[in-house]
């Protein structure tokens, strides 16, 4: 008993500096993406370098904590202490100061410019992890230490809701990083006390050999494999629900925070919750799998929760199957290594490889197939052990031929039973045939196989099929839906822009959030009366180019587009005709919108309409006060600047009127509610602001027509800038 006492405070500063390190190492993420959103814009080839570079990091930080492993442990804390105090000379963190050129290679400069800002800090805190559990072994013989590891995630949990909860919202990014550098400092005070409790007399051997056998290749796969699935999964499915069922701001705080949690479970101390977990997953895989590939599409909050659950059920059974096949102790920097080449392998996969392989998520049910083949699975009774150890071949055949029938009625039988809104005889059937299933791996990856196709894959493959009816890029899928009378672009499931079809006078009238009398198609009718008819317009944001209808002859007019397909689509495809038939040789920026307009000439254009927020995303550097002055500079002194601030989840009226309040813009709004005549023409409701230094200018425009009002910002509210942004406070009530 005394000497359990006696551990306590042994264990508890372990606990601390494992969970002080993660927690910082989740924190430093998303502060440095902060810091370097402005100077580099969103443009997907910054967030894929800097996935490589945090990930190169992380694995680089594991090898290192492994190859340590081989000297005492006292040489380990004094180069690993030299190594933290080394990297202390990189804080407080920040970008370094260098300007990248206009036409620098993002593939190759945010390496670069992220691995030379924060490269050793972030090396020396992903190492602490591994490195100190082995520590906590040596310290405390016959202890388990990868109990630890449980803490670890707890502090990877806590940063990860820590940043948009608490310290985004109540700091600017200078103070973000201070606090990160007391943070820092604590580490290495807590690290040098758990170097004192590590025991002497082991440092004159210069290598310390592991007693128990090394670990085969065969078993370092499995440990790859059961910790890429997860990995991949959590990107899959924050694509998956913030592409096909709803983008919601900090959505993707949800998948990261439940892959933690699994974490914590399936290394925790006490087994009940993991093993029980463990034992329902497969029926959670069969069933809910198949229901998220049907998914329901007016209830997205329900796919969503599904999605979710999925994938925690999955994270647990695969996490604690990892659990299950970790080594003896002395082997225990080896096996986060190859934990940490898995979880990078997923992250490439669904993050880097994902989109330009695939035209829809497929990486998803790819994953979930994949869990399937992994999950630890056990027969429901010893009968149907026996039957399928003696009548394999035999059982297989019988399961291939029920899931085909399965195929042929959901296809082709009647409706009433199996059709797109019949699931429940197809489902009964599902869970059915996983009684027989389970615990026969081969058997259960098939009939999961067929519940994806069954409940929504054939949708997806015959989309696929059809050629340009369906593009992916880094921001998301596309589809070209033909309707009666109407063609339709959708973004996941917003829709995107749609065109009448029939004569070309019909295929000529802007529809959706740009009709007629919305406050963009107002600003833009009355651009020849305003500004002449040699009128110079900038649209950010081109859509299906439905703006352009609005174009006369004499105009200028240049679009901002930071995704490729997009102009592809409205230009190149011949699917949409608003550029074809309205403005034939259209001047394109391809980029970030900020940092191309930031290259623009002063006083270049006196028209700029702001339609960047795909879906319901909201991309913070161009709402900062930052990038309103550049607006400000880029447009005349008499010009108009229109932002589209329709969104179901953030209320970005008070922010940009703050932004006008502190750049001395006059601000009107216009909130469109088509009639019944309007909807019949595509026309949506929308809800336009309009800005202008010159209030003589605003006035003209409101004289024109239209129910414009007074846009204010709260008193006491400041706009975004580059050092402050939070959405919290904007996001709507429920």
């Amino acid at each position: 008993m005394h000497a359990r006492t006696s551990s306590l405070p042994v264990r508890a500063l372990f606990v601390a500096t494992i969970l002080t390190g993660s927690f910082l190492l989740f924190l430093v993420q998303p502060l440095v993406a902060r810091m370097a959103l402005p100077r580099l814009g969103g443009a997907p080839a910054v967030w894929n370098s800097a996935m490589f570079v945090y990930q190169a990091l992380l694995l680089g930080g594991c090898a290192y904590a492994h190859a340590l492993g081989r000297w005492g442990p006292r040489v380990q804390a004094g180069v690993h202490l030299t190594l933290l105090a080394g990297a202390a000379l990189w804080l407080p963190i920040g970008l370094m100061a260098v300007e990248l050129p206009p036409d620098a290679e993002l593939a190759l400069w945010v390496p670069w410019l992220l691995g030379l800002s924060i490269g050793p800090l972030f090396f020396a805190v992903s190492a602490q992890a591994p490195l100190v559990q082995r520590w906590f072994a040596l310290a405390q013989p016959g202890s388990n230490p990868y109990a630890l590891y449980a803490a670890s995630n707890l502090g990877s949990f806590a940063g990860l809701i820590a940043y948009p909860l608490l310290v985004e919202p109540a700091m600017m990014l200078r103070g973000q990083s201070w606090l990160w550098s007391i943070g820092y400092a604590l580490l290495a005070v807590l690290v040098l006390a758990c170097a004192t409790r590590l025991p002497p007399g082991q440092d004159r051997e210069r290598h310390q050999v592991p007693a128990s056998p090394p670990p085969g290749w065969r078993r370092r796969g499995v440990w790859t494999a059961l910790s890429a699935v997860p990995s991949g999964l959590v990107l899959a499915t924050s694509t998956y629900i913030t592409t096909d069922i709803v983008a919601m701001p900090l959505l993707w705080v949800l998948p990261l925070g439940l892959y933690l949690l699994s974490f914590i479970i399936a290394f925790a101390t006490r087994r009940a919750a993991a093993d029980t977990l463990t034992r329902i997953a497969p029926v959670t895989l069969l069933l809910f799998g198949g229901v998220i590939m049907g998914g329901y599409p007016g209830r997205p909050y329900f796919n969503a929760a599904v999605a979710l659950l999925l994938l925690f059920m999955v994270s647990v059974a695969l996490h604690t199957a990892l659990y299950r096949v970790r080594p003896a102790v002395d082997r225990l920097t080896g096996f986060y290594l190859w934990m940490a080449v898995g979880g990078a392998l997923g992250g490439v996969f669904a993050g880097i490889m994902a989109p330009v392989l695939f035209d829809w998520t497929y990486e998803y049910p790819l994953l979930i197939l994949a869990a399937g083949m992994l999950v630890p699975q056990q027969f429901m009774t010893m009968g149907l052990r026996n039957l399928w150890v003696r009548h394999r071949p035999v059982m297989l055949a019988v399961l291939v031929i029920v899931i085909g029938l399965l195929l042929g009625l959901r296809l082709g039988g009647p409706a009433a039973w199996f059709g797109e809104d019949r699931q429940g005889p197809a489902f009964l059937m599902i869970a059915l045939l996983a009684f027989a299933t389970i615990g026969a791996r081969t058997g259960f990856a098939l009939l999961l196989a067929g519940a994806l196709v069954l409940f929504g894959g054939y949708r997806a493959l015959s989309l696929s099929m059809e050629r340009d009816a369906r593009m992916r890029s880094y921001f998301g899928v596309y589809t070209v839906r033909d309707e009666p009378g109407y063609r339709e672009l959708d973004h996941g499931s917003t829709v995107h822009g749609i065109q009448l079809r029939g004569s070309e006078a019909r295929e000529r009238i802007p529809t959706t959030y740009y009709a007629p009398d919305s406050g963009v198609g107002r600003a833009m009718r009355a651009a020849p009366a305003l500004f002449g008819p040699s009128a110079r317009i900038g649209v950010v944001g081109l859509g299906t180019g439905t703006l352009a209808c609005y174009a006369r002859a004499g105009e200028h007019w240049r679009f901002y587009e930071i995704d490729p397909v997009i102009v592809r689509i409205a230009r190149d495809t011949g699917q949409f005709s608003y550029l074809r038939r309205c403005l034939p040789d259209p001047v394109i920026r391809i980029g970030d919108a900020r940092i191309r307009l930031a290259a623009e000439a002063p006083d270049s254009l006196d028209l700029l309409a702001l339609d960047a927020f795909s879906s319901d995303a909201v991309p913070a550097h161009l709402l900062t006060r930052e990038a309103f002055a550049t607006y400000a500079r880029v447009l005349s002194r008499r010009g108009l600047l229109l932002v589209h601030i329709s969104n179901r989840f953030v209320d970005l009226e008070p922010l940009v009127a703050a932004a006008a309040r502190d750049g001395g813009w006059a601000i009107g709004k216009l909130t469109y509610i088509p009639s019944d005549l309007d909807e019949q023409d595509s026309a949506t409701t929308s809800v336009w602001l309009a800005l202008s230094r010159d209030a003589a200018l605003l006035r003209a425009l409101e004289a024109r027509g239209g129910d414009w009002k007074r846009a204010v910002a709260p008193s006491g509210l400041a706009p975004w800038t580059d050092d402050y942004s939070s959405v919290l406070p904007f996001i709507r009530q429920f």
